[in-house]
């Protein structure tokens, strides 16, 4: 029997609630990748977990991420040309956490996690390992193999470990295998990295489908970037999250064309242009926060405390907040001090990040950046010195879309009315950065 169109509508309803509910607000949470690179061990992982638990989540921080590189027992050896990574792959061709490092395997961990009331996520590289395509290992629940599934012409360019999955059944076969597994594992957020730039348009459609296919929320995640703006249509309809830039590091400014690292001024233009596409269940990914120790063993340069000032820190939390970025830490959260903390922990900036609506900039000059918000029935304005000196920064309200002729403004980060005015002026120290709610 034909469906109405009636029921067909509904049911289109349906799928786009249901994929708006995996990540209806940005996701706040931690990722190993900033302090531990490939190397983090469960005795580590557990340890940022608990101060997570203590320390962040009362906040609404729910979301703890392995990056990648769980499945080798020597990482060390990564980049070592003919080193021994020790892959640890099953008879089914998937990855498996490296019993050295995580001798209870992935699924106590989450529960463990689970019971804390939080959620657990890991970070794969697409693709099928070569290991298991040289074996032509058999594909769970399924008559292929894995030789049927794998691209051999198709390498990540800075991951040459994995072979790129077909577009046909057996490639699909193989994601829907894997997916099964993360979902038996309890895995709540699946970041897939080398799919997004260049866009990988087959690959982003399987894995979604696959992970549908499991019937649990897990939540989507592509790396790295920049997602083409002009793929924004369909990476809103498979991914929830989807960065917009290479990797940010602990840099603010930067010059030269090189992409890597990516600086936080440079996050100001990006973020502009995919202002439009955030909203519920799909959020453009300004990528993590790279702020406290970055250490002992970071996925890009020596261990060390973050270089970025704290008025950068600050000022990079603004914009994340203002643009709804997703909020991901990469600290190594068993020293972060307590002036870092503070600053994670303000709840009336969180609650911009989380809750604010019809988020964009209204002034793009070269040193001076304003964006504005609605939240409840109030305005939220964010101000920017991008300068390398102090500024004070002066316009009607009327530059910032507002109406009225006095606001009473409440300073978000201090927490404390600041009077009545009838404009803005406000005075920013370096690379700094005010957050203002107006009544």
């Amino acid at each position: 029997m034909k469906r109405s169109l009636s029921a067909l509508l509904l049911l289109a309803g349906s799928i786009v609630s249901a994929h708006a509910q995996l990540a209806p607000t940005p996701p706040m949470g931690w990722n190993s990748w900033d302090a531990y690179g490939l190397t983090i061990n469960e005795q580590e992982f557990k340890a940022n977990v608990a101060w997570f638990h203590q320390h962040l989540q009362p906040f609404g921080w729910r979301y703890v991420v392995v990056d990648e590189g769980w499945y080798l027992a020597h990482p060390e050896n990564a980049g070592k040309k003919g080193a021994d990574q020790g892959f640890t792959v099953s008879a089914n061709g998937l990855y498996q956490p490296a019993t050295d490092r995580f001798p209870e395997g992935f699924k106590p961990l989450v529960d463990s996690v689970h019971a804390m009331g939080l959620k657990f996520g890991i970070h794969i590289v697409r693709g099928i390992p070569k290991g298991a395509v040289e074996k032509n290992l058999p594909i769970a629940g399924s008559s292929l193999h894995a030789s049927d599934a794998a691209d051999r012409n198709d390498l990540c360019r800075w991951n040459a470990d994995n072979y790129g999955v077909k577009d046909n059944a057996a490639g699909q076969a193989y994601y829907d295998s894997m997916a099964r597994l993360y979902a038996s594992w309890g895995v709540d957020f699946l970041k897939v990295d080398c799919i997004s730039q260049p866009y990988d348009t087959h690959e982003i459609h399987m894995m979604s489908a696959a992970l549908r296919k499991t019937g649990r929320p897990i939540v989507l995640s592509l790396s790295p970037g920049p997602t083409p703006l002009d793929q924004a249509e369909d990476v809103r309809k498979y991914a929830q999250l989807w960065r917009i830039s290479d990797d940010v590091w602990d840099v603010w400014s930067k010059t030269g064309s090189a992409t890597f690292p990516q600086s936080i001024r440079n996050q100001f233009a990006l973020l502009s242009h995919w202002s439009p596409q955030a909203g519920p269940g799909h959020w453009p990914d300004a990528d993590m926060l790279p702020f406290g120790y970055l250490g002992p063993r970071p996925g890009w340069g020596d261990p060390r405390e973050s270089r970025l000032t704290m008025e950068e820190r600050k000022t990079q939390f603004t914009l994340w907040s203002i643009a709804r970025s997703p909020l991901i830490l990469g600290a190594n959260l068993t020293k972060l001090n307590p002036a870092m903390t503070k600053m994670l922990t303000n709840p009336e900036v969180i609650a911009v990040n989380q809750h604010s609506s019809a988020n964009h900039p209204v002034v793009e000059e070269t040193d001076t950046v304003i964006w504005v918000a609605r939240e409840g029935g109030d305005q939220i304005l964010a101000v920017f010195n991008l300068s390398d000196a102090p500024a004070s920064i002066a316009y009607p309200w009327s530059k910032a879309g507002l109406t009225g002729r006095t606001y009473r403004v409440r300073d978000l980060w201090e927490r404390k009315e600041t009077g009545t005015s009838a404009s803005l002026k406000i005075n920013l120290p370096a690379h700094g950065a005010a957050l203002l709610r107006l009544r």
